[in-house]
Formats: C-alpha cells, structure tokens, sequence
C-alpha cells in the first residue's frame, strides 16, 4: 500500500495486486484494515479508527482506491460513485490486438454468484445490467497491447468480461480466458488515474497511481504521457 492523497475527510492508496479491499471468506487482512492501522500509528489514535470503502478493486487488480476518513465523505462519495461523477480511468494488457483501435462496449452482464463471474450478452436478457465502457488502444509490443479504459458503469468484473467478449481478455486472467496465468497471481489490469470534486472541499482531486514495477508494464512507461495529450 502507498499512500497518493491525503486529507482530513479521505485517503487514496495505491492497492498492490493480491491485496483485498474488504473482508472475504479468506479472512485476510484487508486494505480497509492496513489503511487504519496506518492511521492509527500515524497519529497516534486510541481506539478504532474509522475507515469506509467507497468503491472496490477485484484482488488481483493493482491502482487508485479512494477510502473516506468520516461517515460524512463516505456517504457523499457512494453518492457520487452510484450517480457516475467519478471519472476511472484503467489500462489493461491485452493479447489481443481489438479490432477498431477505439471505441465503445455495450453489454449486458448476468452475475453468476457461485462461479463469482460475469457473462456479457448483446442485448438485454432477464437479470442482466447494462454495461458500458469506452476504450482506446494505446500502444502495442511485439505480443502485447495496451488499452485505456474509461468506465462509464460499474458492474461485477466489468472491464474483464467486457473486453473477453470483445475477443482481448486481459493477460493473466484465465477466469476470462487468458491462455495463461500471471507468475504473481494478478491480472495485468491497473486501476491508473481517478478524477472527482472533493466530497467536502469541492476542488478537483485528481490522482495517478504508479505502474506496477514488472518488466512489461514498465515498457509501457513511456507511453503514458500520449494518454493525458488524447483523452477520448
């Protein structure tokens, strides 16, 4: 965990993949948990420590969560969360090279509870949830393609599903059908800038988390500049 923003009201970290945002069957620690304790010591409070998730990352998934440090921000940025007002931007590794180098998905997603996937349908089916994304190819290696993705939703495994439908499931995923799996366990998915009005304050917080350090994304660095000049 690295700490990219803080005030008297939130905190943004940036999650390494394997962490867990909230509590699972697993009973690892969670994120929420390493958040207070970091609190807790910093500055030096006795008892617990309020900590609120406002939004969530799947586990292998690396990038920006923002947490509330008041009951006050946390419901003010569900709100904003649930109404779209938060601008998510992700970068995912694709195999696959998409056959329109931009564009939009629209889908409909059927959530599977036991299996814990998503299934994307073109058109509307009973249970499902519209999804929508955007999404721009934003630099190719010789095996790899590196695509920004702009969430315009936020349903169960999204930006997974969506993009294995679309043919380019995400590099390490093999829940989603990657060939194979990351050596570290995650999926080279990346939650990579965040963009809201502060749910107190009312300035623009604008967030960036770093790449994480393997070679592959590394070699993409170098790119990320073309991403802030072309925004879709």
């Amino acid at each position: 965990m690295r700490v990219l923003y803080e005030d008297n009201h939130i905190i943004i970290v940036s999650k390494q993949s394997g962490e867990i945002v909230q509590g699972d069957k697993t009973g690892d620690t969670t994120l929420a948990e390493t958040v207070a304790q970091y609190l807790k010591e910093k500055y030096a409070k006795p008892g617990n420590v309020f900590v609120g998730v406002t939004h969530r990352l799947d586990r292998p998934v690396s990038g920006v969560v923002v947490l509330a440090k008041t009951s006050k921000a946390l419901a003010r940025m569900n709100d904003m969360f649930s109404k779209g007002s938060v601008d998510k931007r992700y970068l995912a590794i694709v195999r696959n090279r998409p056959v329109r180098p931009e564009g939009e998905l629209v889908n409909w997603l059927v959530r599977n509870e036991k299996q814990n996937r998503s299934y994307a349908y073109d058109k509307e089916v009973p249970n499902s949830k519209k999804a929508v994304l955007k999404y721009r190819l934003v630099a190719s290696s010789v095996n790899y393609h590196l695509l920004e993705v702009k969430l315009e939703t936020g349903r169960h495994h999204q930006i997974r599903c969506q993009l294995a439908k679309m043919g380019c499931p995400i590099k390490g995923d093999l829940k989603y059908g990657a060939e194979r799996s990351n050596p570290d366990g995650s999926i080279s998915l990346h939650a990579y800038h965040i963009t809201f009005e502060h749910p107190v304050s009312h300035v623009v917080i604008d967030v960036k988390a770093p790449l994480p350090l393997d070679s592959l994304w590394q070699s993409f660095s170098s790119e990320l500049s073309q991403i802030q000049e072309r925004r879709p």
